[in-house]
């Protein structure tokens, strides 16, 4: 197996910590992920994303890990988000739309600032693409204490978020707090996309939040088969981007290595492509409706 791992890969201690965080963070954004694709709101984790990139700019200002700013710029966020009507069907394109548009000009900002007034090294790849390979070890408690609350709370309103997700009118018909609910999952959601932009980056932190889910909603529609499924994915396609990173070191005469990002979210599409080809066999193979039947005429009726 020597040509599929190269040297010092099982002995590296920041592949160790980028394993661990990888594997922590796709399976919290598998879980999360489900919901978010079932309730139609992946451009409200793409905004989110865009807020983590403020808050992660504007941590590496302050002289604070950027996870800091990521999940306090994702929990800032999704509650703005939810004051303004993100629960509202009409509301949610409005208020995710003026959410991006601030954030997105604070990251401007910030980012500017950094690589200016901070000079600080690196601080464009490191927000918006990632470098997982040179998180400190120290992180890895952080990660694991946030992602223990990210999938309390999405169990905790699993029920009434998932009935809810599939029918606002009879949830609160059924005496569902709609609005606590969305409110609850659009922190845990931000708590995702926080640790994401982490392992990923910010501004491709929605693969690991839509992709895996994405493709296993093609398999089944069975919610907790769904989730199981997209955890497994999104921990294959991470740590199969890990290992491909890491080769590419070897790859060539510059000793570059190629982004994680770049494999993570490479991989992610080719999956959610390979997803489609069973459920376009099976409408190939499906026959054909007979047509309906026609009625006819009552004696008497005009042609």
């Amino acid at each position: 197996m020597g040509w599929l791992f190269e040297p010092g890969f099982f002995t590296s201690a920041p592949v160790h910590t980028a394993v661990v965080i990888g594997g922590v963070v796709a399976v919290v954004s598998a879980a999360v992920g489900i919901f978010t694709v079932i309730r139609g709101q992946s451009f409200a984790g793409h905004s989110l994303a865009d807020v983590s990139t403020a808050g992660g700019s504007g941590a590496l200002l302050l002289g604070l890990s950027p996870l800091t700013g990521f999940l306090a710029g994702g929990i800032l966020g999704a509650l703005s988000m939810d004051a303004i009507g993100v629960q509202r069907v009409r509301g949610r394109d409005v208020a995710t739309g003026i959410v991006l548009g601030a954030a997105t000009g604070c990251a401007a900002l910030f980012l500017y600032l950094d690589t200016t007034t901070h000079a600080i090294n690196g601080a464009t790849q490191q927000i918006l693409f990632g470098s997982i390979f040179t998180i400190d070890p120290s992180t890895v408690p952080v990660v694991i204490a946030c992602s223990v609350v990210a999938l309390g709370l999405t169990a905790l309103i699993y029920r009434p978020l998932l009935l809810s997700s599939l029918s606002p009118e009879a949830a609160a018909a059924r005496g569902v707090p709609v609005r606590l609910v969305g409110s609850l999952f659009m922190v845990a959601l931000a708590v995702a996309v926080g640790l994401s932009a982490l392992a990923i980056g910010a501004i491709l932190s929605t693969a690991l939040l839509i992709g895996p889910a994405a493709s296993a909603l093609r398999f089944t529609r069975r919610t907790g088969w769904a989730i199981g499924l997209a955890m497994i994915v999104g921990v294959v396609t991470t740590w199969l981007g890990i290992l491909l990173a890491y080769d590419s070191y070897y790859w060539g005469s510059s000793r570059q290595p190629l982004p994680v990002s770049f494999f993570v979210v490479a991989i992610d599409f080719v999956v959610y492509l390979g997803s489609g080809i069973p459920a376009a066999a099976a409408r190939r193979l499906r026959p054909p409706s007979p047509p309906p039947a026609r009625l006819a005429p009552r004696p008497g009726a005009v042609r």
